[in-house]
């Protein structure tokens, strides 16, 4: 699996424009999604550009909730890509017009081989699950139904090892103790505080960088 980051608070290449968002672009088993488009068009397809990645290459896209910090992109992003399934929680009203196929989740869906929805919690959010030979990488846009309720619902498709996105105010802190893999991104209220606890598995984020697990 290779996660690459295209919008985030902070840039990890100099010659991509940070902006309040989180999206990531997630290859895996022959698919690649993306997840979640940030707050601004210009800024997600120009980072896109400077990463030399092609839009019309993309599978999938997956938005984690209605927040307009992860979905501003998303009518600029399909303006030229339409040609993709649109994966959205069942709270997020778009039109059915603006991909290909719109799929509203609420349930635990399997998106691909491999690549999984948590489904809808709490009425706001879900999150990705990526079953790899090292366990479950879960990528999350703010976590706005807890970490604890993510990473339970991700469980079902194995033992989670790996998180990745905006983690909001999360602070319980041992939930994630045993991981093999942190990178917090974007809304993440105690970044400093989960670096300092685990600076063996933690990650910066930042648009452009890439993670491979």
């Amino acid at each position: 699996m290779k996660v690459t980051i295209m919008y985030d608070n902070t840039a990890w290449r100099h010659d991509l424009t940070a902006d309040w968002g989180f999206a990531c672009l997630v290859e895996a088993y022959g698919k690649t999604i993306l997840f979640d488009t940030g707050a601004n068009g210009s800024i997600l397809l120009g980072n896109i550009k400077k990463l030399k990645i092609d839009p019309k290459s993309v599978d999938d896209v997956v938005i984690s909730h209605a927040h307009w910090d992860h979905t501003g992109g998303l009518v600029d992003f399909l303006r030229d890509s339409n040609d993709v399934r649109l994966f959205v929680p069942s709270s997020y009203a778009v039109p059915s017009h603006v991909a290909r196929e719109v799929i509203s989740v609420r349930q635990p869906i399997e998106i691909s081989d491999n690549i999984y929805s948590t489904g809808e919690l709490k009425g706001t959010e879900q999150a990705l699950a990526v079953t790899t030979e090292r366990g479950v990488a879960v990528i999350v846009g703010c976590s706005h139904p807890g970490v604890k309720e993510i990473i339970n619902a991700a469980s079902q498709y194995g033992n989670v090892v790996a998180l990745i996105g905006g983690l909001h105010g999360f602070n319980e802190f041992e939930t994630i103790r045993n991981f093999e893999l942190i990178c917090a991104t974007h809304c993440t209220q105690h970044i400093e505080e989960i670096q300092s606890l685990y600076p063996d598995t933690f990650l910066e984020g930042g648009a452009g960088k890439i993670i491979e697990f």
